[in-house]
């Protein structure tokens, strides 16, 4: 599995282009369209590559304008909006085919002492008691077409352990909450930055199906639409992706055919690292009239 990891490593490698300019390659994580994860994590590094004055990044604020392609490569251009003593501010575009798919803005600032306090973790049962993702995926790929099966049985960078995961051919109403371990599938090195970047990518993993939990409904239905629209994410204490993090989502709200998601990100034993928001685009069409005879 380290070799996903590894793939993972080298797409967060941008290739500099020119002064504020990067491009990143792109993988197949889900079909023809980019993973939105993949664009968040590529345009941090961007971001982060033009940051010179020891700042991390502590927030995030993305929108996704166009599906990418992820057949073809992604260019950054980075612009250097405030470089100040506490906080330095970039923003993002990245570029495909000619067109803007994604804009981010990122803030980078330092350590500082202050108040401290936050939302106690949930309860939830032990990582090593759940099964991965990829062997819940593993179950339902053979009553899935061959195209589909082949992202199903897919090796990912990141190991996912869902607590009360769901059944996309037993799909039933429930409650909008939902929540998974999340570990990177090796040892990673300490640059704290590099592990910002790869939470980031992680953070767009089930987000957005918090909100369709109530509804019955799953991506893989083939009369549901889903996209990203954007993405905010808030960097709060320390961490390692090396490490198991819980992620707890919920989603207060649904309506005009778009969803609204939050997360939380706490460390095994308990501390509060990250926070993450994201509408998506949640539209249902009518199934098709079977053909008469």
């Amino acid at each position: 599995m380290s070799n996903v990891m590894h793939e993972l490593l080298s797409l967060l490698d941008l290739e500099a282009l020119e002064i504020n300019l990067f491009r990143g390659q792109s993988h197949n994580y889900f079909g023809k369209n980019a993973f939105g994860g993949q664009v968040l994590g590529q345009a941090l590094v961007a971001a982060g590559r033009t940051v010179d004055n020891g700042h991390l990044a502590h927030s995030l604020h993305a929108y996704f304008l166009r599906p990418g392609d992820a057949a073809a490569p992604i260019v950054y251009s980075v612009e250097r909006v405030r470089d100040g003593k506490s906080f330095t501010t970039r923003t993002v575009k990245a570029i495909q085919h000619g067109e803007i798919i994604f804009t981010m803005m990122a803030s980078f600032a330092i350590a500082e002492d202050g108040f401290d306090h936050q939302f106690p973790m949930p309860d939830a049962p032990a990582p090593e008691t759940l099964k991965s993702e990829l062997e819940l995926r593993r179950l339902v790929a053979p009553f899935l077409p061959e195209k589909q099966r082949f992202f199903m049985e897919q090796e990912r960078p990141i190991e996912l352990r869902p607590i009360d995961p769901v059944n996309p051919f037993a799909l039933e109403a429930r409650e909008p909450r939902r929540a998974h371990w999340m570990k990177a599938q090796m040892a990673l090195p300490d640059d704290p930055f590099l592990h910002q970047c790869i939470l980031a990518f992680s953070s767009d993993f089930a987000l957005m199906g918090t909100a369709m939990l109530p509804h019955a409904a799953h991506f893989m239905q083939p009369e549901m639409q889903c996209a990203s629209i954007d993405h905010a994410m808030w960097f709060h204490r320390p961490f390692r992706m090396d490490e198991w993090l819980l992620y707890s989502m919920d989603s207060p709200s649904a309506s005009s055919a778009k969803g609204i998601n939050r997360g939380l990100i706490h460390t095994r034993d308990g501390v509060l690292v990250a926070s993450t928001a994201q509408e998506g685009l949640i539209r249902r069409h009518a199934k098709a009239a079977p053909a008469q005879g």
